[in-house]
C-alpha cells in the first residue's frame, strides 16, 4: 500500500510524510496538502466532474467517521477503490484526535465563517486552514461540489443518524440531496433557516457546495464503534467515489424533516438547562415546559407543538448555543 494511504496513522503520530505525492498503479494521484489533509485525483480520462470533500475529526473524540474515512483512503491506496471523482479527505482537529478529546481550547466547529478571526488559539488557526483547503479544492469551476462533514454525538439520540442541512438566503434545499441522505441511512434531516458558524455552513454558503453535517451515532473511543452502523453511508460514499451511484427517484417517504424554531443561547454563568444530564437528542418537550433559565429572570418556555431538543449542552461557553429547539416541517420548500 502507498504510504499516503496511512493518513490516519501519520496524523495520529504527528508525522509529515517524506513523499508528498504518490500514484497508484491505475494512475490515481494522492497528494498530502497539510496535516490531516489528503487530495485524491483520478486520471483525467476517468474524471466525472465531481468534487467530494469528506471531513471527520472536527471533534477529536468522534472516532467512527474517522475510521470510515481511513478505510476509504486505504482502499484507494491499495487500488481496491478506483475513484472517478476528485476527493479531499480532511481530519479536522489532529491534536484533539491524538488526545482523544472533543477539543483542546475551542470547539473547531464554532470557528468558521469568520469566527476564527476573533481568536488566536491553535484551533482558530486550524479552522482558518480548513477554510483555505476547502476553498482551494472547490475553486475549479463547472464541477459538482459536495461536502459531508461526519460527526458522532456526545449523547444518545431518539433518532440515531440524522443530517443538518445549512441555509443561505435565496437558495432552496434540494430534494435530490435528501434522497441521497435517506439512502445513506439518515433517518431525519434538520433544514436550517439561519446562518451558522460550522464547517458545512461555510462550504455551503461561501463555496457553493451541497454540504451537510452528518450525525452518525454516539461518540466512542477508537476500535469501539461496532454498534455504529455506517454500512449504508459507506455504500453511498463508495458509489460517489467510483461514479457508480444508481439512479433513484425523488421520494423521501419515511425521512423525518425538522426546522429550527429557536436556539437556546447561554448568556451567563447563571444559565440553567432544566433537563437531565443524559437527555437524548430529539426528546419531545411538552408545551409550557420551562426549558432554560438565565440571568435577569430570562426564561425559555416551550410554546411550539411537537417541539424537540437537540444538542443540549449547558456547559458551552457564554455566548454559544446550549441547545436547539426544533419542530416538524414539510417538504414544500424543496427544489
Amino acid at each position: 500500500m502507498l504510504a499516503l494511504g496511512k493518513l490516519l496513522e501519520l496524523t495520529l503520530a504527528g508525522h509529515e510524510p517524506a513523499e508528498k505525492t504518490q500514484l497508484t498503479v491505475d494512475g490515481v494521484r494522492l497528494r498530502w496538502l497539510a496535516e490531516g489533509a489528503l487530495e485524491v485525483k483520478p486520471p483525467e480520462a476517468l474524471d466525472n466532474g465531481t468534487d467530494l470533500l469528506l471531513s471527520a475529526g472536527i471533534h477529536g473524540n468522534e472516532t467512527a467517521p474517522i475510521e470510515l474515512l481511513d478505510e476509504l483512503i486505504q482502499a484507494i491506496a491499495h487500488g481496491e477503490l478506483k475513484p472517478c471523482a476528485r476527493i479531499l479527505f480532511l481530519f479536522g482537529n489532529p491534536e484533539a484526535m491524538r488526545r482523544g478529546e472533543r477539543y483542546i481550547e475551542q470547539d473547531v466547529n464554532r470557528l468558521f465563517n469568520g469566527r476564527h478571526e476573533q481568536s488566536s488559539s491553535a484551533e482558530a488557526v486550524r479552522a482558518c486552514e480548513l477554510e483555505r483547503l476547502a476553498a482551494t479544492f472547490f475553486s475549479v469551476p463547472d464541477r459538482q461540489r459536495l461536502h459531508y462533514d461526519l460527526h458522532t454525538a456526545i449523547r444518545g439520540s431518539k433518532i440515531e443518524q440524522f443530517a443538518l442541512y445549512p441555509w443561505k438566503e435565496g437558495r432552496r434545499h434540494s430534494r435530490r440531496e435528501l434522497v441521497r441522505l435517506h439512502g445513506a441511512g439518515m433517518q431525519a434531516v434538520l433544514l436550517q433557516n439561519k446562518p451558522s458558524i460550522v464547517f458545512s455552513a461555510y462550504t455551503y454558503d461561501k463555496l457553493g457546495a451541497e454540504s451537510f453535517t452528518l450525525e452518525l451515532g454516539k461518540a466512542r473511543p477508537f476500535g469501539q464503534n461496532q454498534q455504529v452502523n455506517l454500512t449504508p453511508l459507506k455504500a453511498l460514499l463508495n458509489n460517489l467515489i467510483r461514479g457508480t451511484e444508481p439512479l433513484v427517484g425523488d421520494q423521501i417517504d419515511g425521512l423525518k424533516l425538522f426546522s429550527v424554531s429557536r436556539e437556546i443561547i447561554k448568556r451567563s454563568d447563571a444559565f440553567k438547562l432544566n433537563l437531565p444530564d443524559d437527555v437524548e437528542n430529539f426528546t419531545v418537550l411538552e408545551k409550557g415546559f420551562v426549558l432554560a433559565e438565565d440571568v435577569s429572570s430570562s426564561r425559555w418556555i416551550v410554546e411550539e407543538e411537537g417541539a424537540r431538543i437537540i444538542f443540549p449542552n449547558p456547559g458551552v461557553k457564554i455566548g454559544l448555543r446550549a441547545g436547539i429547539l426544533i419542530v416538524p416541517t414539510t417538504d414544500e420548500q424543496l427544489r
